[in-house]
C-alpha cells in the first residue's frame, strides 16, 4: 500500500506541533491535521510558557530538539525566574509571551520544515487496516493515509464552553469542536470520559488603574530556555500584581449557583492546581483575597490576562465582580472568561511509548491522555512523534525513565496512574529530582537527541566540547587554592584552616559563583571567561555529593525497571494476589516490576508475589 504520509498528526497545539517536527528532523514525511493553519501552537489560555516545574519540561524538550524553548526565546516580553531562594534543582524559568508572536513563529517555522504539510480540516474518523491505525478520514469526507497516527486534539476533542447557564459547541472560544472523532474513538473500544478547565475574562489594559497595582519587572540577563537562542538585551514589558477585595468574595459567594461548576451543569473533573475563581472563594471561605497577576497578551495589543480569574459565572457577574479587584474598578472586557468541558481517552490505555495498546501505530499525546499545560502537551508530542517513527521502522520504543527526565516522570504517572483529573507537573512529583535540573538537560539527554537524529552532529559537538571546558574547570577549582585571610569575609567560614580549595568554598551554602569569580580573577586567566562554564561547574561541585548518593536509589530503581513483564502475561492466571491488586495489574498492564509497584493500592507484596510468578513464566518460556 502507498501512504500519504508516513505520520499523521491530528491536532496543531504544541503537542501537534513538536509531534510533527520530531518525525521531520527524523527524516519522515508528517502531516498537520488542523482546523485553522495561522493558529498552530496558539495559546489558549495563559500567555506564558514555564513556571515551576513546567520549565524543566521546556528544557528538556530543547535537549531533544524540539522548537517550544526557540519560540518563547524569540517572542518573550518578560524573563524571570522563580525558586532562586532555594536549591538549582529547584530554580524554574517562566518567560511571558507575546503571544501573537509565538504562534506567527510555529507557522513560519513550520513552513519552513520541508517534511510538515498542515491541511485545514477536522478529523472524524481513525482508519485501520489489518488491526493497525493506517489514516484518518476528515469530517469534509476526505480519506488521509499514513503509516502511524498521532493524536493531539487537546481541548477540541467534544468540546463544550460553559458560560453560565449558556452552552456553546466548541474547542476553543470562537472555534468549532470535534465530536466525530470522539465517536470514531468509542466505536473502537477506547475508554472515554470528560475533563474540564477554565479561563478568565480577558481585560482592556487601557481601562485598569496601574497606579493601584504591583508592578513585577523582568530580569537581567535574560534566562534563555534553548541553547540555540541568543537575544539582545531589551526593555521588558513588567507584569502586575493586584487582589481580589471583600466585595469580590461577596459577589462571587452569592452568585455560586449561578456558577456551572457548581448548578450541576458541569459535572467533569477540573484541574486541582488551577481552580475557578468561585471555587477558590467556596474551597478556602476563610480567606479574605486572593492573588490576581495581571499578564500583558503582548506587546502589540492592549489586552490582558487577569491569571487567577478564571470563571464559568454569567458575564453580568463577571463584569460585577472582576470590578472590585483593586485597580479594576472601571475596568472593561473584551472576552469573558469561560469554562470548558471535553473528553480525554483514562491512560491505563497508552503505552509507555505513548502507542495505544488497543490499536497499534495509534498513538495519543497532550490533553488526550488526561494533561493540562502546553508545556506537558508539548514533551507528549515529541515523545509520540519519535515513537512514532520508531514504530513504522520497526525499532524498540524510546522510552525515558523517572530517573533521567521529567517527560519520564510525567508519562509514567499517567500509565501507572491514570488521572481521573488534569495531570500537571511540578517538581515534587521526581523522586530523583537533584539529578533532573533545569540546568542539565542537556547532560541527560543530548545523547538521545543524537541517536535519534533529533540534533544535528554539530550541535551535539558543540555541547560535548562544552562538558569537556566544564570538567576542565571542574579540575582547576579542586586544584587550585586560596588563602583564608586573602577572601574576606568568605574567610570566616573557615577560621581553623590555613588554605581552601576554590571547590570547598564553592560548596558552602549561599556561595555563588559570582562570589568566586573575583578570587578567581587572581590566577592570571587559568580559569574560563565563560559564564555558561563557570555556572554549570559550580551547580555540579555543590549537588556532586548529593547527586553520587540518589545514583545509588537510581541503580536500585533501574533494577526494579530491568525486572521486564512480557506483553502477552497473563496475569489472570497469578494466584494469592489482592484482587484489587490484580484488577489493576489487568488493567495497566505494567511492562515492569518497578512500574507494578507504582500502581495506586498495589503492596509490595503483590509486587513479590508477581515476581514469583515472573520467573516461573521465564523459565517456562525458555
Amino acid at each position: 500500500m502507498t501512504y500519504d504520509y508516513d505520520v499523521i498528526v491530528v491536532g496543531g497545539g504544541h503537542a501537534g506541533v513538536e509531534a510533527a517536527l520530531a518525525v521531520a528532523r527524523m527524516g519522515k514525511k508528517a502531516a498537520i491535521v488542523t482546523m485553522d493553519a495561522a493558529k498552530l501552537a496558539l495559546m489558549s489560555c495563559n500567555p506564558a510558557i514555564g513556571g515551576i516545574g513546567k520549565s524543566h519540561l521546556v528544557k528538556e524538550i530543547d535537549a531533544l530538539g524540539g522548537v517550544m524553548g526557540q519560540a518563547i526565546d524569540a517572542t518573550g516580553i518578560q524573563f524571570r525566574r522563580l525558586n532562586l531562594s532555594r536549591g538549582p534543582a529547584v530554580w524554574s524559568t517562566r518567560v511571558q509571551a507575546d503571544r501573537i508572536k509565538y504562534n506567527q513563529y510555529i507557522v513560519d517555522f513550520i513552513a519552513a520544515c520541508g517534511n510538515v504539510d498542515v491541511i485545514e480540516a477536522i478529523a472524524g474518523e481513525i482508519l485501520g487496516d489489518s488491526g493497525k491505525a493506517c489514516g484518518i478520514g476528515t469530517e469534509g469526507g476526505r480519506t488521509i493515509t499514513s503509516r502511524a497516527v498521532v493524536v493531539g486534539s487537546g481541548t477540541f476533542l467534544g468540546g463544550l464552553i460553559h458560560i453560565g447557564p449558556k452552552k456553546i459547541k466548541a474547542g476553543r472560544m470562537g472555534e468549532k469542536a470535534a465530536y466525530k472523532l470522539s465517536e470514531s474513538l468509542s466505536q473502537l473500544g477506547f475508554e472515554v470520559g470528560r475533563l474540564k478547565t477554565g479561563t478568565p475574562p480577558r481585560l482592556d489594559g487601557d481601562t485598569i488603574d496601574w497606579a493601584r497595582c504591583e508592578i513585577q519587572p523582568g530580569e537581567h540577563p535574560l534566562p534563555l530556555f534553548s541553547s540555540r537562542s541568543s537575544r539582545d538585551v531589551f526593555d521588558q514589558t513588567p507584569c502586575h500584581l493586584t487582589y481580589t477585595t471583600e466585595q469580590t468574595k461577596a459577589i462571587i459567594s452569592a452568585n455560586f449557583r449561578q456558577s456551572p461548576i457548581f448548578s450541576g451543569q458541569i459535572s467533569s473533573i477540573g484541574p486541582r492546581y488551577c481552580p475557578s475563581i468561585e471555587d477558590k472563594f467556596f474551597r478556602f471561605a476563610d480567606k479574605a483575597r486572593h492573588q490576581i497577576f495581571l499578564e500583558p497578551e503582548g506587546n502589540g495589543t492592549s489586552e490582558i490576562y487577569p491569571n487567577g480569574f478564571s470563571t464559568a459565572l454569567p458575564e453580568d457577574v463577571q463584569y460585577e465582580a472582576i470590578r472590585t479587584v483593586t485597580g479594576l474598578e472601571e475596568v472593561k472586557i473584551t472576552q469573558p472568561g469561560y469554562a470548558i468541558e471535553y473528553d480525554y481517552c483514562p491512560a491505563h490505555q497508552i503505552k509507555p511509548s505513548l502507542e495505544t495498546k488497543l490499536l497499534p501505530g495509534l498513538f495519543f499525546a497532550g490533553q488526550i491522555n488526561g494533561t493540562s499545560g502546553y508545556e506537558e502537551a508539548a514533551g507528549q508530542g515529541l515523545m509520540a512523534g519519535v515513537n512514532a517513527v520508531l514504530y513504522i521502522e520497526n525499532e524498540p520504543a524510546f522510552v525515558l525513565d523517572r530517573s533521567e527526565a521529567y517527560i519520564g516522570v510525567m508519562i509514567d504517572d499517567l500509565t501507572t496512574r491514570s488521572t481521573t483529573e488534569p495531570y500537571r507537573l511540578f517538581t515534587s512529583r521526581a523522586e530523583y529530582r537533584l539529578s533532573l535540573r533545569e540546568d542539565n538537560a542537556r547532560d541527560r539527554l543530548s545523547h538521545y537527541a543524537h541517536e535519534y537524529k533529533l540534533i544535528s552532529d554539530n550541535e551535539f559537538e558543540d555541547f560535548q566540547q562544552l562538558r569537556e571546558r566544564t570538567d576542565q574547570e571542574i579540575g582547576l577549582l579542586r586544584k587550585k587554592r586560596v588563602s583564608v585571610n586573602d577572601i574576606g569575609a568568605l574567610g570566616d567560614r573557615f577560621q581553623k584552616k590555613e588554605s581552601i580549595s576554590l571547590e570547598d568554598l564553592l560548596k558552602q551554602p549561599g556561595v555563588a559563583i559570582g562570589d568566586a569569580i573575583p578570587i578567581m580573577a587572581r590566577f592570571d586567566g587559568e580559569f574560563s571567561n565563560d559564564r555558561q562554564v563557570l555556572e554549570r561547574a559550580a551547580i555540579s561541585i555543590r549537588y556532586r555529593g548529593y547527586v553520587e548518593k540518589q545514583q545509588r536509589e537510581i541503580e536500585k530503581f533501574r533494577r526494579m525497571e530491568s525486572e521486564r513483564i512480557p506483553e502477552d502475561f497473563d496475569f489472570a492466571s497469578i494466584k494469592g494476589l489482592k484482587r484489587e491488586a490484580l484488577e489493576k495489574f489487568c488493567r495497566f498492564r505494567p511492562v515492569s516490576l518497578g512500574q507494578a509497584g507504582r500502581i495506586e493500592g498495589v503492596t509490595p507484596g503483590d509486587v513479590a508475589v508477581l515476581s514469583v510468578y515472573l520467573k516461573k513464566h521465564k523459565t517456562i518460556a525458555k
